[in-house]
């Protein structure tokens, strides 16, 4: 291991009102469906240090905490580094080739409880397929007892169908209470892709819940049985860049927009969240989305929506001992906010909402450290990790 190149620059960040509550929407003439599911209430009661614990990280974009307090971290291009006792190491060899054009490369990475007995390690990534086409894998393997590699590395799971795009591959890995594994895609952005997120024959736009030790959907998923694709959980989404359990086991997950029209779900088993028949805000273009509808029969409403949007990325919810005014809210990363944000969640509804340490930075991926202290990474070609701290 080589020792972290940055390890210092405090900062003391108070945390504001987010500046998009006063901005006008993309799609002014929509109507949240009920109070409360858009432009909460600013909250401005906590204030965070800023610690940059690892700098020149190439555009990383998932973590895992490992039980002995060390982080597995990946980085776009397809590397994978383990940072622990204040070092980060070398890329790890044994990970597969990812497709690192536009928004692909490697994703996620994720441990189950019983990393500290097995060091199995999972991860997503953009799998080249043929024919220049790509598309969502899963991959496990064991982390080395050295630290220097993921042994055994093989693919557990395969998006279908592949396409040819750079876009849109979602990819939150997270293990429900169960230890099985949920796992979000996109439906890869193209207008002839994107009405794949309503076909339950596809894994497009789709939560995943699968075995991670073989890849295959679960007897207990909606289309067990027959009817639809057997790793399915919830459709109608289009990119899920955020993923996390609740207090409570229950996933949540945040999905990209468009021009507006972030939204955040509880996502149910068998369930329809509606991208693309429904959606709120509008086509970059400024153009309206299919028939303009933003809510049709037999499809979900988010339980929240931005527009303009903070574009999603990463999130966890908050239960550390540093922060107890914020236990129970939900942590997501902008990307374009630069900015952690953070919800006030009463029930299932969001009671307010705040931006921390603004102009970190696009963040990617949000996560809790044991001391409470909330760990980020930035997206850049000089990317960090950095901790939010009292």
């Amino acid at each position: 291991m080589k020792p972290v190149p940055t390890l210092a620059l405090l900062a003391t960040l108070a945390a504001v009102p987010a500046l998009a509550q006063d901005a006008p929407p993309n799609a002014p003439n929509q109507q949240p469906a009920f109070d409360g599911q858009t432009r909460a209430p600013a909250l401005s009661d906590v204030q965070v240090q800023q610690q940059t614990v690892i700098s020149g990280l190439e555009n990383p974009w998932g973590m895992a905490l490992l039980p002995d307090g060390g982080w597995l971290i990946t980085e776009k291009p397809g590397r994978m580094r383990l940072f622990q006792n204040g070092q980060l190491s070398e890329p790890l060899t044994g990970l597969p080739d990812v497709d690192a054009r536009g928004q692909g490369g490697l994703l996620d990475v994720a441990v189950a409880d019983d990393f500290a007995q097995t060091r199995r390690v999972w991860f997503s990534f953009a799998e080249p397929r043929d024919g220049g086409k790509n598309a969502t894998a899963v991959a496990t393997g064991t982390l080395s007892q050295d630290g220097t590699a993921i042994e055994g590395a093989k693919v557990i799971f395969q998006q279908q169908p592949a396409w040819d795009s750079d876009k849109h591959y979602g990819s939150r890995l997270v293990f429900d209470n169960d230890g099985m594994l949920f796992v979000t895609t996109g439906e890869r952005s193209n207008m002839d892709s994107r009405p794949l997120a309503q076909d339950v024959n596809t894994h497009m736009g789709k939560v995943l819940r699968i075995d991670p030790e073989t890849g295959r959907g679960l007897s207990t998923n909606p289309f067990a049985n027959g009817g639809g694709q057997p790793e399915i959980w919830s459709w109608g989404h289009r990119n899920l860049q955020s993923a996390a359990l609740d207090s409570q086991g229950r996933l949540w997950t945040v999905e990209h927009g468009a021009k507006g029209g972030d939204e955040l779900n509880r996502p149910e088993s068998g369930k329809n969240y509606g991208w693309p028949t429904i959606t709120y805000g509008v086509e970059y273009s400024g153009k309206t989305i299919g028939q303009g509808l933003t809510a049709a029969e037999g499809m979900e409403q988010p339980v929240y929506y931005w527009d303009p949007v903070i574009a999603p990325s990463g999130m966890a919810f908050y239960e550390g001992e540093m922060f107890p005014e914020m236990r129970g809210d939900a942590l997501i990363g902008g990307l374009k906010s630069s900015s952690v944000v953070r919800l006030k969640m009463e029930g299932d509804r969001v009671a307010g909402q705040q931006h921390l340490a603004e102009g970190i930075g696009r963040v990617r991926d949000v996560a809790v450290a044991p001391d409470g202290a909330i760990m980020v990474l930035t997206d850049a070609r000089d990317g960090a990790l950095v901790r939010l701290s009292r």
